[in-house]
C-alpha cells in the first residue's frame, strides 16, 4: 500500500482472525481497516461498509471531537472493540479587513445557481460502492507548490469564512492532473459557481476525491479510472485567484484531509 501511515493504532491476531488499523483518529484524519473476509463492522452502532476482502475506512471531520466506538465481528462471532478518541488540531486562522462586500459574499442573483450546484454535488457523493478501490493507496494528483492546506480559515471583514477543506497545489494553467487512486467518476462539470471545472472521483465505501478549478476535464461521469490516469488539467475557473488544483476528500458527510495520504514527491 502507498498510504503514508501516520500511526498504527491496533493490531490483534487470534487463532482464527485478525484486525489491523492504520492511519490516525485525528480531526480530518482517516483510519483504514483490514479484517477477515465476511466480518461485520459498525461505528457507534451504525453499520460501516466492508469489502469482500475485508477492507473498510472511517473518517473524522475538521471539527469532530470526542470518541467513536468501533466494533468488528468476525464470521465466527468473535468481537473486537476499540474506542477511537479524536485528537484535535490547531488550524491556521488569517484575518483580512477592508475588502469590498462583493469579495466576501456572492451576489444575490447567484444564490439559486449555488443551491443547484450544491444539490448536484450532493447527489454525486451519494454513490456507494462496497469495493475498496482506495486499497492500493494514493499518489499526488499533480506536482506544484503547496499553497493552501486543509482546515485553515479566513476571517473576512470580521466575518468568519468557511474553512478550507482541501489541499491547494499551485501549478501553471494546463498542468496535467492524474487520478490519485482508482475509482468511478460520479461528476464531471465544466462550470460550477464556486469551483469552476469540477470532478468527483469515488474511491468506494463513501470515500471520494474532488478536484476544483479545472481548465479542462478529460473524463466523463460513469467512467472508471485507474491510479495515474490523466483526468484533467489545472486551471483558475470558478472563484479562484490563480491557477491551482484544490484537491478535497470526503468520507460520507465528513470532509477529510488528503495531505497525510501522500508523499510530496509521490506523483505519477
Amino acid at each position: 500500500m502507498r498510504f503514508l501511515l501516520i500511526s498504527v493504532l491496533f493490531f490483534i491476531h487470534c487463532t482464527a482472525w485478525a484486525v489491523e488499523l492504520t492511519g490516525s483518529a485525528i480531526q480530518g484524519g482517516l483510519v483504514f481497516g483490514q479484517a477477515e473476509s465476511g466480518s461485520r463492522v459498525s461505528l457507534d452502532g451504525e453499520e460501516i461498509v466492508i469489502s469482500a476482502d475485508g477492507h473498510f475506512v472511517i473518517g473524522f471531520g475538521r471539527d469532530e471531537t470526542g470518541s467513536r466506538e468501533l466494533q468488528v465481528t468476525s464470521p465466527g462471532g468473535e468481537v473486537f472493540q476499540k474506542t477511537l478518541t479524536v485528537e484535535t488540531v490547531k488550524y491556521d486562522i488569517e484575518r483580512v479587513d477592508g475588502l469590498p462586500p462583493a469579495a466576501v459574499s456572492p451576489a444575490p442573483d447567484a444564490l439559486e445557481r449555488i443551491r443547484q450546484d450544491a444539490r448536484m454535488v450532493a447527489a454525486a457523493r451519494q454513490h456507494r460502492d462496497r469495493h475498496a478501490y482506495y486499497a492500493d493507496g494514493f499518489v499526488l494528483p499533480t506536482q506544484g507548490r503547496i499553497s493552501g492546506v486543509y482546515g485553515s480559515q479566513r476571517v473576512l471583514n470580521g466575518k468568519p469564512g468557511r474553512p478550507h477543506f482541501g489541499l491547494d497545489i499551485a501549478a501553471p494553467e494546463g498542468t496535467d492532473i492524474f487520478a490519485p487512486a482508482d475509482g468511478l467518476i460520479t461528476l464531471a462539470h465544466p462550470d460550477l459557481y464556486f469551483s469552476g471545472g469540477t470532478i468527483i472521483l469515488d474511491h468506494g465505501q463513501g470515500l471520494s476525491s474532488t478536484f476544483l478549478h479545472l481548465s479542462k476535464i478529460l473524463v466523463e461521469a460513469g467512467t472508471f479510472v485507474k491510479q495515474g490516469d490523466l483526468i484533467a488539467r489545472v486551471g483558475a475557473t470558478g472563484r479562484a485567484s490563480g491557477p491551482h488544483l484544490d484537491w478535497r476528500m470526503n468520507w460520507l458527510d465528513r470532509r477529510v484531509n488528503p495531505q497525510p495520504l501522500v508523499s510530496p514527491v509521490d506523483a505519477p
